[in-house]
């Protein structure tokens, strides 16, 4: 597992507020679970968010972002973003409101028995 310890700081740090959010190892990764639903992980050196698939090309026009793919098809709904374009608190929270957003209306992963 690896992922940029001060990335995920910051993380926590802006998802410190609410009240139920979780950290799990996951996507060879540190994902933060919110509402008991995936939100946002921190691998490497990127931030995986999952957001609304309808802004999907609109957000990836942007500056350090890339589709996630996996098992080579693209993961509608899921981006990553590298650190370089998250310099500022603003620029992070930007893809942390995101990823809040679309988890108001995203559906749970059904429980594993």
């Amino acid at each position: 597992m690896s992922y940029d310890e001060q990335l995920a700081q910051r993380i926590r740090e802006s998802l410190a507020e609410l009240p139920d959010v979780a950290e799990k190892t996951m996507f060879k990764g540190l994902t933060f679970m919110v509402n008991d639903k995936m939100c946002i992980s921190v691998r490497n050196d990127d931030i995986m968010c999952r957001l609304n698939p309808d802004l999907q090309e609109e957000v990836l026009s942007r500056n350090g972002t890339s589709e996630m793919i996996h098992n080579g098809r693209s993961m509608k709904g899921f981006i990553y973003v590298n650190k370089t374009v998250l310099k500022t608190k603003a620029d992070l929270d930007y893809w942390i409101n995101l990823s809040l957003e679309y988890n108001t209306v995203a559906k749970s992963a059904k429980k594993k028995k």
